[in-house]
């Protein structure tokens, strides 16, 4: 669907020059000719929670966070990008994943920073997909160590049966699990802030059968927050690179109750926060961070008050974005993969080795 640009408006400081601006000064559409920079992508659908039988309102959040952060004030080092909406109206939740897993490994190629606003969790499913065909069909040979931290109340571990045979809300890291299992990939699961009340004993068992690391909300707070950075820190370092989600609902209802499942308990932003910098803070053997890409899921702003929820999901944007760098090492290979051979390459390899998509 065409790039809406509408709605990136807000307060205009002239007087102070370029030190005044704002990001909506600086956003533009995304294409193929552009630098390098940060790629912001909605993904509008209600689909998901419905099947996950959630309360639906999702699809509207991905244009009500770029209006909250486009009056943000400018501090980041990469240009800003928008790459547009995928849409589910016709319930094929499949091929509108596809379609953002496909801008996603665009992206990629185009060594942009995508950062995908939802909708539901399903929207892990499409990133987790659109990284893992980039790594193949820059290094097809290759099997990379993809390490997923999810600051999320929920695990998202179902089973994906009935309505949801082809996924939900609530399936989603048990699809790229099994995804793994079957081509042989290491299965790298974080799940910071899990609420022991908003999960069976069942999926306790799943996640700790899949080794997942699983804090739980009530085990992240100031006095605590030391021992958990090192748990994170030691799970990062097994991992080759990092794709960060963040479901809404892992913070206090009182702080975010705009979520399609409203947390109880929650965890406190500042200290979701303080970890979200660990993340952008882990780097390689040659500096360059870790993370590749990033999303936002469950912001459901039909039950927002004032804008508290959409303040907070746009405030993560701003967080993450600004921690960003350019790539430090300087590029040998600038070879551009077209749509064919990404699509071809998608996710069919059974290779055990260890993927490098730097280029």
């Amino acid at each position: 669907m065409p790039i809406d640009m509408s709605v990136w408006q807000g307060r205009m400081d002239s007087e102070d020059g370029d030190a005044g601006r704002r990001i909506h000064q600086v956003v533009s559409k995304l294409n193929d000719d552009v630098e390098e920079g940060i790629a912001l992508f909605g993904f509008c659908t209600d689909e998901g929670i419905r099947r996950n039988k959630g309360r639906v309102g999702a699809k509207a959040s991905p244009q009500i966070i770029r209006q909250a952060l486009a009056n943000l004030p400018l501090h980041h080092a990469l240009p800003f990008y928008d790459g547009g909406d995928v849409d589910c109206d016709d319930g094929n939740l499949v091929d509108a994943q596809q379609a953002v897993s496909n801008k996603v490994t665009h992206a990629l190629q185009h060594h942009h920073f995508p950062l995908v606003l939802g909708g539901g969790h399903e929207i892990a499913w499409a990133s987790f997909q659109g990284l893992a065909a980039h790594c193949l069909a820059r290094h097809p040979h290759h099997v990379p160590r993809i390490g997923i931290i999810n600051f999320d109340a929920h695990f998202d571990l179902r089973t994906p049966s009935g309505d949801a045979v082809t996924g939900s809300s609530g399936t989603p890291f048990s699809q790229i699990a099994d995804w793994c299992q079957t081509r042989q990939w290491p299965f790298l699961y974080a799940c910071l802030g899990v609420s022991r009340s908003s999960n069976t004993q069942a999926l306790f068992n799943k996640a700790d059968t899949l080794n997942v690391l699983t804090v739980e909300d009530t085990d992240i707070a100031p006095h605590t927050l030391n021992n958990v950075a090192q748990s994170l820190a030691q799970f990062m370092d097994s991992c080759d690179y990092l794709y960060l989600t963040i479901d809404m609902d892992v913070f206090p209802a009182s702080v975010a109750p705009g979520v399609s499942a409203p947390a109880t308990h929650g965890v406190d932003y500042p200290l979701v926060e303080h970890l979200i910098k660990l993340v952008l803070s882990a780097k390689d053997e040659n500096g360059e961070q870790k993370i590749r890409l990033a999303d936002i899921a469950e912001f459901n702003p039909n039950y927002d008050i004032d804008n508290h929820t959409a303040r907070l999901a746009a405030r993560l944007v701003w967080t993450i974005t600004r921690g960003l760098s350019p790539r430090q090492a300087k590029r040998t290979d600038n070879t551009r993969l077209d749509s064919h051979q990404i699509n071809t390459a998608h996710c069919d390899s059974q290779d055990k080795e260890r993927c490098d998509d730097r280029s």
